[in-house]
């Protein structure tokens, strides 16, 4: 039996001798390619900011963030700049030997092949055992920076680099080995608090700090650091912004983590779970998504869409005034639609030279990157485009108190036929004055008078006024068959409570990179030439007052008789709800409909609309005192002229023009 003995001997000799030389061989191409990739890799001063396309951050016009498109980020250059409450919750959560190891832990990834295998899985699925060092490596893609001649997308580059076969597992470590022999752990460090993403488009750690707490990383508590080591494991699913109680409940175990390994006191421990992490004011609530949007399209793709740089845009926006308009939303729509209507909204305020204080895009303001109603739905604009009729009218020297007869008239239509205008309540009125007829949103008149005054210039009117949509050629031109944006109807009132002079409406006012002081571009106005007289636009608003004080937009009167004009518009099959109208001090204007087309039920520029409109004013001058608008009555004189000829007249027609003459006109008269 000795001779057997010898020969299990020899064979253990011979698997011995092999193992430790293959796993010399094995060490040593380890070791090569470990000192290689060490050799190769760059500064860490270079690793730390890893996006392909740059951020923007927007600021309102006080300067205040309110809003981030693209991904933020904001460097880390060591661990001085982060406070030590968030070093150690990270090493807490992701990584308790991280201090100790050389780059993997063996512990680990034994740890992780069984808990795999013991929940049905296969042992390199799931659980990873991967040290921070490693998830750093995974970070970095073990050394590939992005190359868009490689891949579509960043997103295809991001899923190859956390493919979790087992080739890419070598390499990573491999990476992760070459790491620590070139860097310290301090550097590494610094390299994760940049590169990690954390939900809600923040890059890195101090960026996140700034998004979800408005501090500096070096600022954060206990419980603000726990809150944010807890993102890593699904930043999407446990951001804050989208769930802030699932986020502290993750939060609250990272605490615990903290507690057993030392790092934080019993009391540390129960005063955050006490007074978990909250957001800050700007991030709990969002305002101006649809405004962010539509300024990020006025500056050059290259600095805003498209940016490789991170970017500095200042606006117009006023959050008290977007929370306003929003507030207003909300409540008309939960108080007064029906429940299960798909009909949307939209709102605009904004100042008279045009620069955009508030903007709704839908009834959800919450929503950011839809469809903005404000500024890309073209609708017919109904009887809110009558005042350019008007202004036409005035521009050319006749009076608010000249007559026009609203009685059935017949245009020939070339390629149509015979047309025949009627008014809302198919009624007729004989003889009438301009203000009356654009207080009642009579179509008749207005059809009349742009026959009149000739449908070039009303067409020239409301085009120098920033309507630039194609407006229609026919007699119907008056009646608002033409298409327009929101925007574009405010900044056309804009003009008339200005003056008359045109405005375009603007939203960005300066953009700078960001660390720069200077300002690559601004603005400071929108005023443009003058469309009508000031006198003209200022006898236009004293009639568009009438329209609150006395016609189709009664509904819309403001607290404490605040002066307000405006004018109402329902198009063809009330399809489009209009009510836009102006103070001395904000323009708002308000569009109402389906997306679909789909008409109204029950629903004119009147009624809902002038309520939105209502209540986004009446928040939105809660604290100004009360300023009278810009307009020209007619003289005291005129008015009992215009009175006595009426009463001399034998016509029954215009029996509803005498009290608004004598008793509406000298009221607000007398109150001026």
């Amino acid at each position: 039996m000795a001779w057997l003995g010898r020969v299990i001997a020899w064979f253990a000799w011979l698997i011995w001798a092999f193992v430790w030389r293959s796993a010399l061989i094995v060490g040593l191409m380890v070791l090569a390619a470990v000192t290689y990739t060490a050799v190769q890799m760059p500064p860490v001063s270079s690793l730390v900011d890893g996006r392909v396309a740059g951020s923007v951050t927007l600021l309102d016009r006080e300067g205040e963030v309110f809003a981030w498109r693209g991904e933020q980020f904001d460097v880390i250059t060591s661990l001085d700049q982060v406070s030590p409450h968030l070093v150690n919750a990270l090493v807490a959560t992701e990584d308790r030997r991280f201090f100790r190891h050389f780059g993997v832990s063996p512990r680990g990834v034994a740890s992780a092949v069984r808990i795999n295998l013991s929940e049905g899985r296969g042992p390199l699925s799931g659980h990873g055992g991967s040290t921070l060092t490693q998830q750093t490596a995974k970070l970095l893609c073990t050394g590939r920076p992005f190359d868009p001649e490689i891949w579509e997308d960043e997103a295809a580059y991001e899923t190859e680099c956390r493919d979790a076969s087992v080739w890419r597992k070598v390499t990573e470590a491999v990476y992760a080995l070459a790491m620590e022999a070139r860097y310290s752990k301090e550097d590494i460090l610094t390299i994760y608090l940049n590169r990690a993403y954390l939900g809600a488009s923040a890059r890195g750690f101090e960026a996140a700090s700034q998004r979800y707490f408005g501090i500096p990383a070096r600022a954060l508590n206990p419980a603000q650091s726990a809150m944010l080591a807890g993102l890593l494991v699904a930043p999407s699913r446990y951001a804050p912004t989208a769930n802030l109680a699932r986020s502290q409940e993750r939060a609250a175990t990272v605490i615990k983590l903290m507690y057993d390994q030392g790092y934080i006191t019993e009391a540390q421990r129960d005063e955050a779970w006490a007074n978990p992490a909250t957001l800050s004011e700007t991030a709990q609530q969002p305002v101006g998504g649809a405004f962010a949007d539509w300024v990020m399209l006025s500056g050059p793709s290259f600095l805003t869409r498209d940016t490789t740089e991170d970017v500095i845009l200042r606006t117009t926006l006023d959050q008290k005034l977007q929370r306003a308009a929003e507030e207003a939303m909300e409540q008309v729509f939960r108080e007064k639609v029906r429940e299960g209507s798909e009909a949307q909204a939209a709102i605009i305020v904004m100042s008279a030279d045009g620069a955009v204080r508030a903007m709704v895009g839908g009834r959800d303001p919450s929503i950011s990157g839809g469809f903005n109603r404000a500024v890309q739905a073209n609708r017919q604009t109904g009887s809110a485009f009558k005042p350019f009729v008007y202004a036409a009218a005035l521009d050319m020297g006749y009076s608010p108190l000249a007559t026009v007869v609203d009685e059935p008239i017949t245009l020939q239509v070339p390629g149509s036929g015979p047309w025949e205008p009627k008014n809302y309540d198919r009624k007729f009125r004989g003889p009438v004055t301009f203000v009356e007829a654009l207080k009642d949103s009579l179509n008749v008149p207005a059809v009349r008078i742009s026959e009149e005054v000739g449908r070039e210039a009303v067409r020239q009117v409301a085009s120098d006024f920033g309507v630039e949509s194609d407006l229609a050629d026919g007699p119907a031109l008056a009646l608002g068959v033409s298409e327009s944006t929101l925007l574009e109807m405010s900044g056309a009132y804009a003009g008339i409570l200005n003056g008359g002079r045109s405005v375009t409406p603007y939203g960005l006012t300066e953009l700078r990179l960001q660390g720069d002081s200077l300002p690559l571009m601004g603005q400071e106005g929108g005023f443009g030439e003058r469309v009508i007289s000031e006198n003209a636009a200022r006898e236009l608003v004293w009639m568009m007052n009438a329209v609150i004080a006395d016609g189709t937009g009664r509904r819309a009167q403001l607290p404490d008789a605040r002066p307000a004009a405006a004018k109402t518009g329902t198009t063809q099959a009330a399809r489009d709800a209009w009510f836009i109208g102006f103070t001395a001090d904000y323009v708002a204007g308000v569009w109402m409909g389906y997306d679909d087309n789909t008409p109204l039920t029950g629903v004119t520029g009147g009624g809902l609309p002038a309520d939105i409109w209502r209540e986004t004013m009446r928040r939105v001058h809660a604290d100004l005192p009360i300023r009278a608008l810009p307009m020209t009555a007619p003289t005291p004189e005129e008015v009992d002229a215009l009175g006595a000829n009426a009463q001399g007249s034998n016509q029954t027609e215009t029996g509803d023009r005498n009290p608004f003459l004598l008793n509406v006109l000298r009221d607000i008269l007398g109150g001026q």
